[in-house]
């Protein structure tokens, strides 16, 4: 190999190395976790929390170890802009944490509306997200709180007669149980409904080798592939905080 071929190698190697650093850094995060200019810019822009999301947000990074687990601000304000595009009054939300995704469906849906959101532990939910929500009776009458996993409430719900009666569905839980939670969702779902998936690029790491992902990747990489097979949804993978699989059901 000439060494002229040989630089010409290294450099494209390189080039991509850097692009792909690049893009598992700088395009796939949460704002209030990154100072990517891009993401900093686009945030500034059009990010239009109300004064309870914000304090929310604001008290679960400072006392919890654990506030990656909160819904990435325009993941949520994007979710409550398709809940209002389509005159979406009820809604799934699997996985609670502190309630930001649950308040911010509350916000979204008319006086009648909605939510169920499900959680296997609510101690993070009484801990710094309760009192928000019963200092606001406007949105806590709209949210029930479903303590339990949530592929068995669903299930209660689809033997409930529920499917078809539900407009929007969030997935925002245990990684392993994406599928089933998309697979239930979308019985529950009307047509015209719409699921949004979060941490769908996973900091990027479903673009790593498949020969190293760990259970978590590897069950959101086979989430992604599911959504884009399913003949009864259209879908679209963005990368929006985290990673964000949005699929509207035929």
């Amino acid at each position: 190999m000439s060494t002229k071929t040989a630089l010409f190698l290294f450099r494209k190697l390189s080039a991509g190395n850097l692009i792909k650093n690049t893009l598992k850094m700088s395009t796939v995060a949460k704002s209030y976790e990154h100072k990517d200019p891009i993401i900093e810019y686009c945030s500034k822009i059009s990010l239009k929390q109300n004064d309870i999301e914000k304090a929310l947000q604001e008290k679960t990074i400072k006392e919890r170890e654990d506030f990656i687990m909160l819904g990435a601000p325009e993941v949520l304000q994007y979710g409550k802009h398709l809940i209002q595009l389509i005159k979406g009054k009820r809604c799934l939300d699997i996985g609670t944490f502190t309630g930001a995704s649950a308040i911010a469906w509350a916000l979204a849906i008319p006086e009648d509306g909605q939510v169920f959101t499900f959680d296997v532990d609510h101690k993070a939910l009484d801990d710094i997200g309760r009192p928000f929500i019963q200092q606001n009776p406007e949105l806590e009458k709209k949210i029930t709180f479903k303590l339990g996993q949530a592929v068995e409430k669903m299930d209660e719900l689809i033997a409930q007669g529920e499917i078809g009666k539900w407009d929007f569905a969030f997935i925002d839980a245990d990684k392993e149980n994406y599928i089933n939670y998309y697979d239930r969702a979308m019985k529950l779902l009307r047509s015209g409904g719409i699921i949004v998936v979060d941490n769908a690029l996973w900091k990027g790491k479903i673009i790593e080798d498949p020969l190293t992902f760990d259970e978590k990747t590897k069950a959101i990489d086979d989430c992604n592939k599911h959504i884009a097979a399913d003949s009864n949804a259209n879908s679209m993978l963005l990368n929006l905080g985290d990673g964000t699989h949005v699929a509207f059901k035929k």
